[in-house]
């Protein structure tokens, strides 16, 4: 059996992927891969993702220099889902500037904002431009 054929693609024929940090398991990011992507991310060791928004692969840090390296890629028990464990290089995996795309917490008053602007975007991507 292929290993591509494990993974239960969706009807746009993408699957979900969470990045984790290898080091601390602190989750950084949500994305997107296709069968192409995820065996370019396998080959090259560095996270590869699908843009929905621009319809075209994405090598994450291609703008930014925020590269991910793989250290290990695992499926979940549905098939449904991946897991990417990664060495997160630049400190920084959002297109905001901070260190993880989850950063906001749900408070009794609202969203708070918990982790702070590590890199200006403006800096890592030019006026008008994200990740």
């Amino acid at each position: 059996m292929d290993w591509l054929d494990a993974i239960a693609w969706n009807a746009d024929g993408l699957v979900p992927v969470i990045a984790q940090d290898a080091d601390d398991g602190r989750v950084l990011m949500m994305a997107w891969m296709s069968p192409q992507t995820l065996e370019t991310t396998r080959r090259l060791g560095e996270a590869v993702y699908w843009s929905r928004s621009r319809q075209r692969p994405w090598h994450k840090g291609e703008s930014s220099g925020n590269v991910q390296r793989v250290r290990a890629i695992s499926l979940d028990c549905d098939g449904d889902a991946l897991l990417l464990q990664v060495e997160q290089r630049g400190g920084v995996a959002c297109h905001t500037g901070r260190r993880s795309c989850f950063y906001r917490r749900l408070a009794a008053d609202g969203w708070q904002i918990t982790d702070r602007v590590r890199r200006d975007p403006a800096a890592m991507y030019g006026e008008g431009t994200d990740e």
